[in-house]
């Protein structure tokens, strides 16, 4: 539950900045915000190859 967690709010927090920069026009926060965006979405993409696509299979079982 907290590594969902965990990976929610790194989600959460560049996508409000970049709305907060979007609605009050700052071109340079908007900048720092994408780059904030992309470097959290390493972890959620981690997450969700290895984690949820890509699972190791048991012994025995043929994936």
């Amino acid at each position: 539950m907290f590594g969902l967690m965990a990976l929610l709010t790194a989600a959460l927090a560049p996508t409000a900045g970049l709305v907060a920069a979007q609605v009050w026009h700052r071109r340079e926060a908007r900048g720092r915000f994408l780059i904030m965006a992309a470097v959290s979405s390493v972890p959620i993409a981690f997450f969700l190859f290895f984690g949820v696509l890509f699972p190791e299979c048991p012994d025995g079982y043929h994936c």
